[in-house]
């Protein structure tokens, strides 16, 4: 289920506050090898099935930035902004892909809202972001992504 948020006072209402988690999204071989193409990292622990089922992982994995990549997605199932008139995606402060994302396996992200700062025009707001897969002991991608929402 979406969180609504009410412009910048419904932000700065949240910190702290954990927003709920995405649905679980399905990787593919397909979307593993499109990024490779957009990417150019065509690395044969993510492109070479066969190669691959022997190799550490026992079967292709998704890269780190695919992960990281469906951050967009992902986060708009968890949260909205309303009220203002844009947001951007700024950057992040930390990143991490503490375990693989093995191809065929579900991924889902969880969010909470660590921070609101004012910025000219704005707000900055920090989602510190776990990523996980279906059935994993950890996380497959710890990320504190960064935000500006402008009135």
């Amino acid at each position: 289920m979406t969180t609504t948020i009410d412009g910048i006072n419904g932000l700065e209402k949240l910190v702290g506050e954990h927003l709920g988690y995405s649905e679980w999204h399905q990787v593919t071989q397909e979307q593993v090898n499109l990024f490779a193409d957009a990417t150019g990292d065509h690395q044969w622990i993510h492109v070479d099935v066969e190669r691959a089922k022997a190799g550490p992982f026992g079967g292709p994995i998704a890269h780190g930035y695919l992960t990281l990549s469906l951050a967009p997605t992902l986060l708009t199932e968890i949260m909205r902004v309303d009220g203002v008139s844009m947001g951007i995606n700024y950057g992040l402060n930390k990143l991490r892909f503490p375990s693989p994302v093995p191809v065929g396996s579900k991924v889902r992200a969880g969010a909470t809202l660590a921070n609101v700062e004012p910025v000219s025009g704005g707000v900055q707001v920090t989602l510190n972001t776990t990523f996980e897969i279906e059935g994993g002991s950890k996380p497959v991608c710890v990320a504190e992504i960064l935000f500006r929402y402008y009135s």
